[in-house]
């Protein structure tokens, strides 16, 4: 029987950064995997999904090509079987990179489905049919989610989608209901919109994008519906109906709504079941497993990370907590820090944020000043003809401290991690006014918006 110091179930983006985190700090690791490398993330979740958001983010310049004075002869047309291809390509490189950093840290590997019998021993079922026992002096468990599945929808990954189906689809449909107005429902409705596709989203709270910003939520709903999407809030769906060529959905207003598609995009079931936490007593609440600031359980010496554990279904987080995890492995005495944790939605303009919304920092008792710098008053936005959207820095009136900062427009993504490291280390308002920002750049609106804060913007009117 093989021993290690730590052995984790699931190679994810916790799992995979556990394990090479643990082996760099001089421990025996085994990395437990029944599918591919990088988990959901990789293959089914964030790269494919961001991959056909570059492509949906091209297709959207070459329809606006003609407004820079590049006109480009006979029509644009989209080859999806050629942006899959492209998908395909992404994932496996990046899966074959994981491959290898593991091999080149020398994390020993198995390929089949984990089962604790006890807090130390590891049995895995391998696809041949062969087991084998694994005993580890640490355990991770980091086995992530899969997309929820309400049987009312009857999904069949064919008419009836989740977000794992909907990027198997061989070609486009012409229309595209998305049940569920969260992040990853919005993020699709951008995609297929542009792509062509006619898209509906069902929302049953009274607004989309609920955890953002409340003028950011405005803002990119008034952009989505500009773009032809079509938004329906506080709708609830009664009922579903699938016919040979198409779905329609029910709501309990009696309307009707027909599409080719339907997309089922209401959230995540945690994979717990099946890999022996009730043997050995590992805690759970609600089908997530309980943990604490160390990534511990309530059982000594196991671990877990990622949405399998999380408060965040992020990938990010579940590798910051796969790190976290591995040095408490290893014997060190570490905590997760949740106090900045960046946010991106990948819609079409993106959103980033970090902290506080404002009305969050107003609950929790503080007396803000917020600064707000549109994209049009950018000089690089303007050549960029990306002038929807603005920069939005929330402060506290009294110490200047940065509470939360909100971007919705053109590589927001990009640019929230200056306001995260600002965040982090408690940086004011005026100290990232203060810090001369290169330009042309997007990123002078970081600055721009904390001057606003203290009503000094240069380039706007107050």
């Amino acid at each position: 029987m093989s021993t290690y110091n730590v052995g984790i179930i699931g190679g994810g983006p916790g799992g995979y950064v556990a394990a090479i985190k643990a082996a760099q700090l001089g421990g025996s690791v085994c990395l437990i995997e029944k599918g591919e490398w990088g988990g959901t993330c990789l293959n089914r979740g964030c790269i494919p999904t961001k991959t056909l958001f570059a492509v949906a983010n091209l297709a959207t310049q070459v329809q606006e090509a003609s407004d820079f004075g590049v006109h480009i002869s006979g029509e644009a047309t989209i080859d999806y079987p050629q942006v899959l291809a492209h998908k395909n390509a992404v994932i496996q490189q990046l899966t074959g990179g994981i491959s290898q950093l593991l091999k080149a840290n020398k994390v020993d590997t198995r390929n089949g489905t984990a089962t604790l019998t006890d807090k130390n021993t590891i049995i895995v079922s391998k696809p041949d049919g062969t087991t084998e026992q694994l005993h580890a002096k640490n355990v991770v468990i980091a086995t992530g989610s899969e997309p929820a599945e309400p049987p009312v929808f009857e999904i069949d990954e064919n008419q009836v989608l989740t977000t794992t189906g909907v990027l198997n689809l061989t070609e486009l449909p012409e229309s595209l209901l998305i049940v569920g107005g969260g992040v990853s429902g919005c993020e699709f409705a951008s995609i297929f919109n542009a792509l062509g596709c006619k898209v509906t989203v069902l929302e049953l709270l009274p607004t989309i994008l609920a955890t953002e910003d409340v003028q950011v939520i405005r803002h990119i709903q008034l952009f989505m519906k500009r773009k032809g999407i079509t938004i329906h809030t506080g709708a609830k769906l009664t009922h579903v109906k699938k016919s040979d060529a198409s779905v329609t959905a029910t709501l309990e207003s009696g309307e009707e709504i027909t599409a080719e598609k339907m997309l089922v995009s209401i959230g995540r079931r945690y994979n717990t079941e099946g890999i022996g936490l009730e043997k050995v007593g590992v805690r759970t609440e609600g089908g997530k497993i309980v943990v604490d600031a160390k990534m511990q359980t309530n059982v000594s010496g196991i671990h877990a990370v990622g949405d399998v554990a999380s408060r965040y279904l992020l990938a990010h987080v579940a590798s910051a907590e796969g790190k976290v995890a591995a040095q408490n492995c290893i014997g060190d005495s570490v905590e997760m820090d949740y106090q900045v944790i960046p946010w991106c939605v990948f819609t079409l303009p993106e959103i980033g944020h970090v902290g506080m919304t404002e009305k969050e920092a107003t609950d929790e008792g503080y007396e803000v000043k917020v600064g707000r710098f549109p994209y049009a008053a950018n000089g690089k936005a303007l050549g960029l003809r990306e002038t929807d959207g603005f920069v939005k820095t929330v402060s506290d009136a009294d110490s200047g401290d940065i509470l939360g900062v909100h971007i919705v427009g053109a590589q927001a993504s990009t640019l929230i991690h200056e306001a995260a490291v600002a965040v982090r280390l408690g940086a004011s308002a005026a100290d990232i006014a203060h810090t001369v920002h290169a330009h042309p750049t997007l990123s002078e609106m970081m600055m721009e918006s904390a001057e606003a804060a203290y009503d000094r913007a240069i380039h706007s009117l107050h």
